[in-house]
């Protein structure tokens, strides 16, 4: 097993970051989950920003401790580790995506869960082209839908679409796919046509405020079963007030303490991989954007230890 560095003997501001103060390797072979970054904004369609995420949250990770507030202590019975950041093209966005694809599709080989900081929404897209071989359930914690069709023209690809693209390429099963957190002004009364009609279940901000989060998970367990399943969380589904940097901010989020509820109810899931996407720096020099990141990581590393268990 693979032990963060003890902040009791090495203090939090000393040593190279990684994720959680874990060991840097780079053969996937060596580890059951994999903790890995995409510093990715070329999907972005407003305030960029994104790329600088993986590298604040593997920062404000180093405030993280072994184990969890419900008594999960991931590193007793996974071997962890930040495999570093896949490799992207800044200026190419297709070759970007290409290169993502590339960088996942052995950690899906060596049997490994990647738990992903982002980068913006789209880099789901080329992850669950590399991890998924059918099919899988989706849990998407988002204030926006992303499945929207086609910006700026033909462009197919932005951080409002990864999840229409991934139905259409057969990567997600819209029946077993539930959105959380929806809320917002829209573009089109058609904006959310796709995700019902291909038979996306969308709790809308709405819905939450009238139910409690268990509730909410418990129904989120009945539709997604046990097949395998990625956990896609934007941190713009939290409130403003707590998540200010990303890049399309939406008031009337969830509370960190919501969040956090709802991913610690998810144990026992057949979890593939899962990512926290959109934490823009720029727009939060407090790190407290990253903070959030970084713990919403940390939950989905316990929740997917709590399987294995």
């Amino acid at each position: 097993m693979y032990e963060p560095l003890d902040a009791a003997l090495v203090p939090r501001f000393a040593g190279v970051p990684s994720f959680f103060r874990l060991p840097f390797l780079n053969d996937p072979t060596l580890v059951d989950v994999a903790l890995v970054g995409v510093p990715f904004d070329g999907g972005t369609t407003n305030r960029a920003g994104t790329r600088h995420g993986p590298r604040e949250i593997r920062n404000q990770s180093s405030l993280m401790r072994r184990i969890n507030a419900n008594g999960v202590s991931p590193y007793d019975s996974l071997r962890v580790a930040d495999l570093g950041d896949a490799p992207i093209n800044p200026i190419n966005l297709l070759d970007a995506l290409a290169k993502i694809e590339a960088f996942f599709k052995p950690i899906a080989a060596a049997g490994a869960v990647p738990i992903t900081a982002g980068g913006d929404h789209l880099i789901t897209l080329p992850i669950l082209r590399g991890i998924a071989s059918h099919p899988v359930g989706l849990i998407h914690f988002d204030a926006h839908s992303d499945t929207n069709d086609k910006y700026f023209g033909d462009n197919p690809y932005t951080h409002g679409s990864p999840f229409r693209r991934a139905v259409e390429e057969n990567l997600l099963d819209p029946k077993r796919a539930v959105q959380i957190g929806i809320r917002g002004s829209y573009y089109h009364e058609s904006d959310l046509d796709f995700a019902r009609a291909t038979g996306f279940r969308i709790i809308t901000m709405e819905e939450f405020c009238t139910r409690s989060p268990a509730d909410v998970i418990s129904e989120v367990r009945e539709i997604i079963g046990t097949h395998p399943t990625y956990i896609s969380f934007d941190i713009d589904s939290l409130d403003p007030s707590i998540a200010v940097g990303t890049g399309t901010p939406e008031i009337g989020g969830f509370t960190a303490r919501e969040a956090q509820t709802m991913v610690r109810k998810l144990r026992g899931l057949n979890i593939i991989g899962a990512d926290v996407v959109e934490v823009s720096p720029p727009f939060d020099p407090s790190g407290l954007t990253a903070l959030a990141g970084a713990t919403m990581m940390f939950e989905l590393l316990c929740t997917i230890t709590a399987k294995a268990k």
